[in-house]
This record gives C-alpha cells, sequence and structure tokens, in this order.
C-alpha cells in the first residue's frame, strides 16, 4: 500500500499495474528505441527512467514535482519501447495511469483550456468537431488562410497556435461531406458483416478514407455497417490521462456498435483508435455492468490492413505507377503489432514499388496532440522523419493514421518536397478502380474516386499533396 511520506499518493482505480513496475529489469533494451531519450540522452527522460520515478511515487517516496510531471509531458507514448522490452513490460499502460493521476490535480489556466477547449470541449463531440471542420474549410474556399500568411498576420501569433496553424490540413474533403451510408451492401456473395468506425478527424478531415474503406471492404465479401450515433473512440483523452472521459466515449461507442446486431468485425482505419478501443477491456475492467461487453467488444476490433490479410483480400487488378515509401504509425506498429499486413497490401498493386523507409517505426511527432501541447519538441521529431523520407525519392509516402498524416503532409509542405500522402486502403482502393475502368464495369459501394474519369497519375491518388 502506497504510504504518505512524499505528502502525495497516487490514488483510485487508475493505479500503474505494480507488477508492470517490478517487471522491468531496467536492462536498457528500450533506450535505443526510445526517441525523447536520443534527444536528451537523460535517464529521466528514457521508458526506464519513467518506470522507476512512477514506482516510487506509487511506493509514495515521490512527490507531484513539476520536473516527474514534465518528463511524462515528454514521452511520446509511442510504445517502441514495448516492441523492444524483452521483458513484456506494458509501458503504455503505466505512463497513461501516471499521467491519469496528474490529469485530477488543480491544473494552472493554460493546461485547464487545453483540457476544455482541445480534450472534453472539441473531441468529445461530433457535432463540434463538424463545425470546426466545416469552419476551416470555408475559410480555405473564401482565402483566409492565404490572406493571414500573405498578410504577416501568422508572424504575430503565439507560438503554439502559429504552430498548430502549420500543421493544418490544406485539402480538406468538400463540405459539407456527405454521411456515409448506414449500410452498404457486398459485391456479390456477403462473406462477413462488419461495421466500421467513422472516427473524428478521419471522418472530417480525411472523410475519403472512410468512403475508399467501404468500397474495398464491399468489394471484398463484406456488408459494411456505419452507426450513426458512434462518436469519439477516446483515444486522445486515454493517452493524456483524462480517463473518465475515454471511459464515457468508449462506453458510448461500445453501445451504437451492439445496436447493429452481430458483427464478424469492427474495422478501424486509424491507427491511434484501432489501439485503445483494443484495450477497452483494461479500460472497463472495473466497471461491472461493461466489463464484460468491453472485452467482447475490443475483441473484434481489427485494423483495416490486418483484417484484409486475414480474409484474403482480392487482388487488385488495375496499375498506380509509382514509387511508394511506407511510414509505421506508433499504434499501429507497437501498439497493435501490425506491420507486415500493410506492406502486402502495398505490394499487391500492379506498378507500385515499395521503398522502405529508414527508421520506419520511428515516431513523427504527431502522438495524437503532442504536436499542439508540445509543437517545438514534435518538430524536432518531424525533421528526422522528413529527412529520411527524402532519401527514399519516394513519390508517396503511405501511412494508416490521420494524425500522421497532419504532421508529416505539414513536414513535406515546408520542405517542398513534391510527395503525396496516401492510406494504403486508398491505394487499393484506387487500383481496384482502375483496374474495373480497364475491364469498362463500375465501380461497387461507397468510393470517393467514383466518377466520370479516373486518376492518371500519382497525385491523384490519396489523402493530400
Amino acid at each position: 500500500m502506497p504510504q504518505e511520506r512524499a505528502g502525495w499518493t497516487f490514488t483510485g482505480t487508475d493505479l500503474p499495474d505494480y507488477e508492470q513496475l517490478v517487471q522491468c529489469m531496467r536492462c536498457g533494451a528500450c533506450l535505443p528505441a526510445c526517441p525523447t531519450y536520443q534527444v536528451t540522452r537523460l535517464e529521466r527522460d528514457s521508458p526506464r527512467g519513467r518506470i522507476r520515478l512512477i514506482k516510487a511515487a506509487v511506493d509514495g517516496d515521490l512527490g507531484p514535482l513539476p520536473g516527474f510531471e514534465e518528463t511524462l509531458s515528454y514521452c511520446l507514448d509511442c510504445r517502441a519501447c514495448e516492441t523492444a522490452c524483452p521483458a513484456g513490460v506494458r509501458y503504455g499502460e503505466l505512463v497513461e495511469a501516471a499521467r491519469a493521476q496528474f490529469f485530477r490535480l488543480p491544473r494552472p489556466a493554460p493546461k485547464r483550456l487545453v483540457r476544455q477547449v482541445l480534450l472534453r470541449g472539441l473531441f468529445a463531440s461530433r457535432d463540434r468537431m463538424r463545425m470546426a471542420a466545416s469552419a476551416l474549410r470555408a475559410a480555405q474556399w473564401v482565402g483566409l488562410e492565404e490572406m493571414a500568411e500573405r498578410s504577416g498576420l501568422v508572424r504575430i501569433l503565439p507560438g503554439r497556435v502559429r504552430e498548430a496553424f502549420a500543421i493544418r490540413p490544406r485539402h480538406i474533403t468538400p463540405f459539407p461531406p456527405d454521411p456515409l451510408p448506414r449500410r452498404t451492401p457486398p459485391a456479390g456473395e456477403r462473406r462477413f458483416r462488419v461495421g466500421i468506425l467513422a472516427g473524428c478527424v478521419m471522418d472530417f478531415l480525411y472523410h475519403a478514407v472512410n468512403r475508399d474503406t467501404i468500397e474495398v471492404l464491399a468489394r471484398n465479401g463484406c456488408e459494411v455497417i456505419v452507426p450513426r450515433r458512434q462518436g469519439c473512440c477516446g483515444s486522445v483523452h486515454g493517452h493524456t490521462g483524462d480517463l473518465d472521459a475515454a471511459r464515457a466515449s468508449a462506453r458510448r461507442l461500445i453501445e451504437a456498435f451492439e445496436t447493429e446486431g452481430p458483427l464478424d468485425a469492427v474495422v478501424v482505419n486509424a491507427a491511434g483508435c484501432g489501439s485503445f478501443m483494443k484495450e477497452y477491456g483494461r479500460l472497463l475492467a472495473f466497471d461491472p455492468a461493461w466489463a464484460a461487453r468491453a472485452r467482447a467488444f475490443a475483441s473484434i476490433v481489427r485494423d483495416v490492413s490486418e483484417f484484409l490479410i486475414a480474409i484474403g483480400f482480392a487482388r487488385p487488378t488495375g496499375t498506380v505507377s509509382a514509387r511508394v515509401t511506407y511510414h509505421e504509425a506508433c499504434h499501429l506498429v507497437h501498439g497493435q503489432k501490425v506491420a507486415a499486413q500493410p506492406r502486402e497490401i502495398l505490394r499487391s498493386i500492379p506498378g507500385l514499388a515499395l521503398t522502405e523507409l529508414p527508421e520506419s517505426t520511428w515516431c513523427c511527432g504527431s502522438a495524437g496532440i503532442y504536436n499542439l501541447t508540445r509543437p517545438e519538441d514534435a518538430r524536432v521529431f518531424l525533421e528526422r522523419k522528413i529527412t529520411h523520407i527524402r532519401k527514399t525519392g519516394a513519390e508517396i509516402v503511405a501511412m494508416g493514421n490521420p494524425g500522421c498524416v497532419l504532421q508529416i503532409e505539414a513536414g513535406l509542405r515546408e520542405a517542398g518536397l513534391p510527395v503525396t500522402v496516401a492510406h494504403p486502403v486508398s491505394l487499393l482502393a484506387e487500383a481496384y478502380r482502375r483496374g474495373e475502368a480497364t475491364e469498362g464495369r463500375p465501380a461497387p459501394g461507397a468510393g470517393a474516386g467514383d466518377g466520370p474519369e479516373a486518376p492518371t497519375d500519382a497525385s491523384d491518388v490519396g489523402l493530400s499533396e
């Protein structure tokens, strides 16, 4: 039991798992994999050092010192250390539980503002997300963004606001986006009945990826259901320590999918969301009314690439002639251990030449809202990522997470690199369409590329350029 020696103890149900804390052997295998340690070379900024601090707090030997909270905040929660750890320590659970303890303390005004505006304001409501996306799209349409840049107004904005402006999406889906169809029938015989997560950032900023996902699933014999009452999955809240809000979002999402009847899978095309949804069993383990429901729901959550490989997806016949490289979103490769599947999808596309990205598993600095709360630090990791992308000579960089897209497309734009950013499922959908156009057959489903003419080069494929 924690003692009061430090005058402050971790309390409640969100305590770090003590067995995980003592499981750390302090071997140092995590150090080469940790982005923050590689920058500062300080033990406190390593997973091993943070685990030691968290254990001291649980034991009652360490209070809520500013330096302790700072190193928890500096952590990207990328979970690269989990992949490297020979003892299997679940570091992400530990750091998120520790952040939850700090989240409950009184906060200074700037941090209260982030909590209220971003976490419990914007991300907690699809209606507010829709309004924000529509306002940004309208500003782009009337030229306000360009006016702000040309007038020099951007240069006098506060630093964090200026950084947030720099990573905004430049090509938002035409607004207002048509709602995703609640039900899309399979092309041919039904093999599976699946639900998909529409998401927050993905649906409002990269709506076309959701339509590509539906189309690809329908082409592979899936009846696709999009629950109308779904909302945020709670991942942003969970990663920042607001576990109460995360649980509320999880309950709403589980219920929304449950009302649709039996599903073979809940398919997710956003790595951070999928990783968090797979952990709903742990998140709601202490809620008797929801624990079993959360475990059942989490057991059928699948990343879209993971699901397609598992069911044996149809190989496309259409050609997409381009050189592509692949950035591995942290919560896909480290959080979900999904690495080979997206590459297999990319390699299946005729004409697409896959060049491996150096340090493909290294965090780009997006890390949820890290690039908003710690923009200077995020830029360090982004610049490293852009340097490696440049070396590949790729025309397309593929990735499976919208936060990474926002971050990397901003870095590419600043570096002046003419590289397109695309989700692997969008590239697959495009290859399907081109194959059917060649064969003279119409494309089924809800594909965002349906239209009189198919794109003809790499710049027309994917999310943005």
